[in-house]
C-alpha cells in the first residue's frame, strides 16, 4: 500500500507537467479547427478574438492557461483519491487498524490541498470572466454607438430587438458559458484519459456470446455511453432553436412592461389599461408556450440523462461480482473500479450531459453576433456627406426621400450665414422632421453635400426633449460633462427660462423626465442651448408644448443673448416667422420654396 502511495505521488509532479503541455496544445490545435471548419467557432472568435491576440495583451492566455493547470491538477487529485478509496477499504477488510488511521491522516491532507485549490480555482475563474466580461461589455457599447448605430439599426431590413438584453445578460451568459465549457471539456478529456489506465489495470476478460473481450470493462463504458449519446444528441437538438426563442419572448416582454411604465401617463388618461393588459398577456403567453416546450424537450433530456447515470452506478459492480466473490480482487479494487467507471463514464457524458448548456450558448452566440453583425450593417448604412462650417449652413443638391423611395423633398440648395434664422414649414408629412435627420446625418435616404457645424457646436432640439440619466446639473450640460464650477451659470439660465425654482436643486438626482412637465422640459432645453452657446441651433418644434408668450419670450432671448448663432426651426404657428430671417415652404412631394423674411425680431 505503501509502495502505491509513494509511486502514486512521485509520479504526479511528472504526469501533470506531461498532460499539461499535451492538453493545452491538443485544446489549441482543436480551438484553431473549431474556429476555422465551424459556424459557433467562427462566431466565437468574432467576439472573443481580439480580446485573446498576444500582442494586445499577455494577461488573458496566461490567466487562462493558469485555469488549464488547475483544471489537470483537479484531475489529478481525483485519481490520487481514486488510491486512496482503494487503499481505505482494503484496510476496513484486513481490520487493519494501523494502516486506517494513516489513511485518516492522508485524506486530511488530500483535503486540505482540495479545498484550497477549489477556492482558489473559483478566484481565478472569477476574476478571469469579470475581466472578459468589462472587455466585451466595452467593446459591444462602443460598436452600438459608434455612428449612431443605436438609431441607425432601426432603418436595418431585419432590426435587431432589445439590444439592451444582448449587452447586459447575454454578454455575461457568453463569458461564464465559454469558461466552463472549455473547461469542461478539458477536464474530462484529461480524466478519461486518467481513469482509462486505471480502469484498463482492474478489468478482466469477459465471454460474450462465447467471444472472449479483453479488458471487458473499459470497452464496455465506452460502448455504452457512445450509444447514450447519440440519443441524446438527437433527444437535445430542439433545445437550440427553444432557448434562443426563450431569450427573445423574455426580452419582448420585458420590453413591454418597461414600455408601459415609460408611458403609464398617457396610458392613464386613455384609460387604456385592458388594452395593455391584453398586450402584456399576448406577451406573456408567447412566452410560457415555449416555456412549456422547453420543459416538455428537457423532460425527455434529463428523464434518458437520469437514467443512464443510474444505470451506469451498478453496472461496475455487476460487472466485477464475480472476480470479487471468487477473492480475485479485494473490496478496495471493486470501489476503485466503481469510482474509476464512473469518471469514465461522466467524461465520455459530458458533452451529452451539457447538451441543453451548449444550446444555450449557441443561442447566446447567435444573439450576440447578430447585434455586432447589425451594428456593423447599421453604421454602413448611406449618409449624407457632411463637412465642417463655423458659423454657416450650406445645403447643396439635397435629396431626400421616404423608405419606401417616395421623394420628399429634390435638389436642395440653400446658403445661410451666422446671425440668420430659417423657419421650415409645410403640411405634416412633408418631410420638415426628416429634413433635420437627413442634416443631422441620421436619415439614410438622403443624398446630397451639407457644411454646417460639427459636435458640440450643433444642438437638435426635440419636440420631447432627452433629459439623461443623473442630477439637474447633467440635464442642463448634456452632451458636455457637468461642473459643479459652473452652478452659477446654470442657475442663471434657468432664470432666463423660467425655472427659477429650479435653481436650487443641480444636486438632486431624480428621475426628471417623469417629474418635469413637458412644457418644463422644453424650457429646460432652452437653458441648454444657452448654457452650451452652440454655433448652430436645430429646433424641430420645441415650443409646441408652450404659449405663445412664453415662446416669445425664449425665441426673444435667443436672439438677444446669441446674436451670432444660426437658427433652424421646424413649426405650425405663425408667430415664428418674425424670429426668422427665410422661410422654407415644402410639398412634400419634392417641390420646395425658399421665401427671405423682410423683419426679423431680435429683442
Amino acid at each position: 500500500m505503501d509502495m502505491n502511495w509513494h509511486q502514486a505521488l512521485q509520479q504526479s509532479l511528472s504526469w501533470l507537467a506531461i498532460a499539461f503541455s499535451i492538453t493545452v496544445v491538443a485544446f489549441i490545435g482543436a480551438a484553431v479547427l473549431a474556429v476555422r471548419f465551424t459556424r459557433w467557432g467562427q462566431q466565437f472568435w468574432q467576439l472573443a478574438g481580439a480580446y485573446f491576440n498576444f500582442r494586445r495583451s499577455w494577461r488573458p492566455l496566461s490567466m487562462f492557461a493558469l485555469l488549464l493547470l488547475l483544471t489537470l491538477f483537479a484531475v489529478r487529485m481525483n485519481v490520487l483519491f481514486s488510491f486512496w478509496y482503494n487503499g481505505f477499504y482494503d484496510a476496513l477488510q484486513s481490520l487493519d487498524q494501523s494502516a486506517f488511521w494513516y489513511l485518516l491522516g492522508v485524506f486530511a491532507v488530500l483535503a486540505s490541498i482540495h479545498v484550497a485549490r477549489a477556492l482558489f480555482s473559483y478566484y481565478v475563474t472569477q476574476s478571469f470572466n469579470i475581466h472578459w466580461r468589462v472587455w466585451l461589455t466595452e467593446r459591444l457599447t462602443a460598436d452600438w454607438m459608434q455612428g449612431d448605430a443605436y438609431y441607425r439599426g432601426q432603418f436595418l431590413e431585419q432590426s435587431v430587438d432589445n439590444p439592451d438584453q444582448r449587452i447586459e445578460l447575454d454578454i455575461s451568459a457568453f463569458v461564464s458559458g465559454s469558461v466552463s465549457l472549455a473547461l469542461g471539456a478539458v477536464g474530462a478529456l484529461v480524466s478519461l484519459v486518467a481513469f482509462t489506465s486505471i480502469l484498463w489495470g482492474l478489468s478482466a476478460p469477459l465471454a460474450v456470446a462465447g467471444v472472449e473481450v479483453p479488458r471487458a470493462m473499459v470497452f464496455a463504458v465506452y460502448l455504452y455511453v457512445l450509444i447514450a449519446t447519440w440519443i441524446a444528441f438527437r433527444l437535445g437538438q430542439p433545445l437550440i432553436r427553444l432557448n434562443f426563442l426563450n431569450e427573445k419572448l423574455t426580452a419582448n416582454f420585458r420590453y413591454a412592461l418597461m414600455r408601459l411604465r415609460e408611458n403609464a401617463e398617457n396610458v392613464a388618461f386613455y384609460q387604456g389599461a385592458q388594452v395593455e393588459r391584453g398586450t402584456l398577456l399576448g406577451r406573456f403567453f408567447a412566452l410560457i408556450g415555449n416555456v412549456w416546450a422547453l420543459v416538455w424537450r428537457t423532460l425527455k433530456f434529463n428523464g434518458f440523462n437520469l437514467g443512464v447515470g443510474q444505470v451506469a452506478v451498478v453496472f461496475p459492480f455487476i460487472l466485477q461480482a464475480p472476480r470479487f466473490f471468487s477473492g480475485a480482487i479485494k473490496l478496495g479494487d471493486v470501489m476503485q473500479t466503481a469510482q474509476a467507471f464512473g469518471q469514465v463514464q461522466d467524461s465520455l457524458s459530458f458533452f451529452r450531459e451539457s447538451y441543453d448548456t451548449f444550446a444555450s450558448y449557441r443561442a447566446t452566440l447567435d444573439r450576440l453576433t447578430g447585434f455586432v453583425d447589425a451594428n456593423r450593417q447599421a453604421v454602413a448604412l448611406p449618409q449624407l456627406t457632411t463637412r465642417e462650417l463655423s458659423r454657416a449652413l450650406a445645403i447643396e443638391g439635397l435629396q431626400v426621400c421616404r423608405p419606401d423611395g417616395q421623394r420628399l423633398i429634390a435638389d436642395l440648395d440653400l446658403h445661410l450665414q451666422a446671425g440668420q434664422a430659417l423657419l421650415i414649414k409645410g403640411p405634416s408629412g412633408s418631410g420638415k422632421t426628416t429634413l433635420l435627420r437627413a442634416l443631422a446625418g441620421l436619415w439614410p435616404y438622403a443624398e446630397g453635400q451639407v457644411g454646417r457645424p460639427l459636435g458640440h457646436l450643433a444642438l437638435f432640439l426635440s419636440q420631447r426633449p432627452y433629459l439623461p440619466l443623473g442630477d439637474l446639473r447633467a440635464a442642463i450640460a448634456y452632451p458636455a460633462p457637468p461642473s459643479p464650477e459652473q452652478d452659477a451659470k446654470m442657475q442663471q439660465v434657468l432664470r432666463h427660462v423660467s425655472l427659477a425654482h429650479l435653481a436650487e436643486r443641480l444636486e438632486e438626482s431624480r428621475e426628471w423626465s417623469r417629474i418635469l412637465s413637458i412644457g418644463e422640459q422644453q424650457r429646460l432645453a432652452f437653458a441648454r442651448v444657452l448654457f452650451n452657446q452652440p454655433h448652430v441651433v436645430f429646433l424641430d418644434e420645441s415650443t409646441s408644448a408652450m404659449d405663445e408668450g412664453l415662446e416669445h419670450a425664449l425665441y426673444s432671448m435667443l436672439r438677444r443673448e446669441m446674436p451670432e448663432t444660426l437658427l433652424v426651426s421646424v413649426g405650425h404657428r405663425s408667430t415664428l416667422a418674425s424670429f426668422h430671417s427665410h422661410r422654407l415652404e415644402l410639398d412634400g412631394r419634392g417641390g420646395w420654396a425658399m421665401v427671405e423674411q423682410e423683419a426679423v425680431v431680435l429683442s
